[in-house]
């Protein structure tokens, strides 16, 4: 009787792993990694409204895309210094940043072209240089909300293109409205 029993069990731990083996995790979850362009127009205050406003970024993407509808994706992105120059002095100033957007997709005629929403939260430190400071950073969490569209090329890679704008609310810094451009492989 034993022995039938554990034959039995035996047989059904294989039956089971047998139906698992046919289930493929990535058809539903789609890791990928990216690379973005990010062009940045930031609206400066207090001390720091003699900076210049338009920032050139590098961005760098790892994320997943679950069930064709949902996405989750991490970033980090860092800006190049910016230098104004004034009667009084100089004006420096560069930020980085990091965070989470959860990605809303709506294909758009094929499943190729899809239309893009995201809402996030990102940590962002900001380094400023006046004539009478030496240095001075910030760190603040923003939040942010963004549309825009993607193109899959191929089953492996896309382009995509997306307007954001993140709330700051620092004293020498409110918002960021940005442009991103950039490329997407899935794995």
């Amino acid at each position: 009787m034993k022995k039938t029993l554990l034959l039995a069990g035996v047989a059904s731990v294989l039956a089971f792993n047998a139906n698992a083996a046919n289930y493929n995790w990535m058809e539903e979850y789609q890791p990928y990694i990216g690379a973005d362009y990010v062009y940045s127009y930031a609206k400066f205050g207090g001390e720091a409204r003699h900076m210049k406003d338009s920032y050139n970024s590098g961005a760098v993407n790892l994320g997943v895309r679950m069930y064709d509808y949902l996405g989750l994706e991490a970033f980090y992105q860092q800006s190049g210094e910016r230098t104004t120059h004034k009667a009084d002095g100089k004006y420096k100033s560069e930020f980085l940043a990091y965070g989470l957007d959860m990605y809303g997709y709506m294909p758009i005629m094929c499943s190729d072209f899809n239309l893009l929403g995201s809402l996030g939260l990102a940590n962002y430190r900001v380094k400023f240089s006046y004539p009478d400071v030496k240095s001075k950073h910030q760190n603040r969490i923003g939040y942010r909300a963004g549309i825009g569209v993607q193109w899959n090329f191929t089953e492996h890679l896309a382009a995509r293109v997306m307007g954001r704008y993140t709330y700051l609310g620092m004293e020498r810094l409110d918002n960021l409205k940005e442009v991103t451009a950039g490329l997407r492989y899935t794995f």
